[in-house]
Formats: C-alpha cells, structure tokens, sequence
C-alpha cells in the first residue's frame, strides 16, 4: 500500500517536468529583441512562468486568447518579479503593470484585450516602452 502512494506524486511530478516546450517567438521592444515563449492552450496559460528562478534579460512569455476580454493575472508559485503589459489585437500597449512574486492578487487589464506580455521587472520601463506604444507581432501570428 505504502508504494502506491509514492507511486502517483511521481507520475504527477513526471507529467509536469514533461510538458511540451512551447513555442518561441521573436519580438522587438524598444528596439531590442525578445525570444518569448508563446502560451496558447488553458493549461499552458495556467502554467504560465510559475516554478521558474530566473528569467533571462531578453525573455518573456506572450500569452495568447482567443478574443478580446479583460485579462486577469497573478503570481501564484511564481518568483520572478515580473511586468506585464496587456496588448490589443493589433498588439497595441494599452497598460503596463509590475507584479509581486507569490503574490495572490490578481491583477487585471482595465480594458478588454487579446494578448498579455510578461517579462522581468522593469523592463518596460528600462527600455522606454510605454503605453499606446506597438509592439509588432510577427506576420499571421495568431
């Protein structure tokens, strides 16, 4: 009975260290280039950047819906102190905001948008990127 219990903790803890790498893309912010993963699914939504130590200078996470809503975000299991920016469709800023690691407060969009992007604090505001500003996403992406 005692190894059935060790049993399930570790095929749970297998599945999740062998979840399918999601997809990179390449973006620009204020003239410097970002390699973003692209979070497009529920569960890769949920799963965003939690359990991660670090996030390199030049990384991100671009999280993708379906429609236009208001998004809500916060950083259960996450350490990284991050700052988000919620996108238009047409990948316009329309709010920056930095969030607290572990933090159960859920932060969201004022206005309804399709995309959000993550990325270490300060960031946004090192770069000079700011609301209304663009961010281009590359060609099709959907």
């Amino acid at each position: 009975m005692r190894s059935r219990r060790l049993f399930l903790p570790a095929l749970v803890l297998m599945a999740a260290s062998c979840a399918r790498p999601l997809d990179r893309i390449q973006l620009s912010l204020g003239g410097a280039s970002f390699q973003v993963e692209v979070a497009r699914t529920d569960e890769e939504r949920q799963r965003g950047l939690m359990h991660r130590d670090k996030l390199g200078d030049r990384e991100g996470m671009l999280f993708v819906f379906e429609s236009d809503q208001h998004l809500g975000f916060w950083m259960k299991d996450t350490a990284v102190p991050l700052s988000i920016a919620f996108l238009s469709a047409s990948g316009r800023i329309e709010e920056i905001a930095d969030m607290e690691p572990y933090s159960l407060k859920v932060l969201r969009s004022r206005m309804s948008c399709r995309y959000a992007l993550e990325v270490a604090r300060g960031t946004f505001a090192g770069l000079g990127v700011k609301e209304g500003d663009l961010i281009e996403l590359p060609e099709g992406f959907r």
